[in-house]
């Protein structure tokens, strides 16, 4: 006899479906949906077989994608999908000898970045390959923009992006308020990633935070009884008021 109604594994599927969870926004909820990142460490070849091409023969193709690791603290930078790789290495550089396990990590420079939209300069841990993304997006506003989350891997490239697209959405009020022409100048520039207040407020929320977000928006402060009881009162006074008949004098 098993000793749950569901397996363990399906259980966070099953918690999505019930409660507070199945009132978050469907937009929010799709954006949770698990999509595999651009391969950065290792160029899948997508086949099975592939001809040697010293020997002609047909070999058969090891299309394994290598195991990374993202410790912690990649989340409060930008390292461009880079992460740590752990496997072995020959003691001298001789095969014959012990193999010894070693950790490749990627090399972190502080940079400072500039954001247009924002109208800030952010020091931020990157990675050599985070700087040609940038470079190559035209910009670090649209690296930001344009990179999915799946790719970005950064909790703290997600609130940037939030932060981007709430300026964006709210150009009127936030986006350069003392310089119309520079507004309408970097506005013209980013409006293709513009998307509502409301969708952009959720974007990069974890579920912890977005389960928060999700409660207060549903939270009301309690109405005092006496209130209610006032309330009532007046309209039986109104009503009993309008039932009376009036009396006309004669003139």
């Amino acid at each position: 006899m098993p000793l749950h109604k569901y397996p363990p594994k399906i259980w966070d599927a099953l918690k999505m479906k019930q409660g507070i969870y199945a009132r978050l926004p469907q937009h929010y909820l799709k954006s949770l949906e698990q999509k595999e990142p651009t391969p950065v460490h290792w160029r899948p070849l997508g086949v099975q077989y592939r001809a040697n091409p010293k020997t002609g023969h047909k070999e058969r193709v090891q299309d394994v994608p290598i195991p990374i690791y993202y410790p912690p603290h990649a989340q409060d930078g930008l390292w461009g999908g880079e992460g740590w790789i752990t496997g072995f290495r020959y003691a001298n550089n001789d095969k014959l000898s012990t193999r010894l396990r070693k950790t490749w990590k990627p090399q972190l420079f502080k940079r400072e970045l500039y954001s247009e939209i924002l109208d800030h300069k952010f020091t931020i841990t990157v990675t050599a390959r985070t700087l040609d993304l940038i470079d190559a997006a035209y910009g670090f506003d649209f690296y930001i923009l344009k990179t999915s989350k799946e790719d970005l891997n950064s909790k703290l490239g997600m609130d940037l992006k939030r932060a981007m697209l709430l300026r964006l959405a709210r150009r009127n009020s936030e986006l350069y308020p003392d310089d119309p022409v520079k507004r309408e100048k970097v506005y013209s520039k980013y409006k293709q990633f513009e998307i509502s207040e409301e969708e952009a407020e959720w974007v990069g929320l974890n579920l912890e935070e977005a389960v928060e977000k999700q409660r207060q928006l549903e939270h009301k402060e309690p109405e005092p009884l006496f209130k209610a009881c006032v309330d009532k009162l007046v309209e039986e006074l109104r009503v009993q008021k309008l039932s009376e008949p009036v009396l006309v004098e004669k003139k």
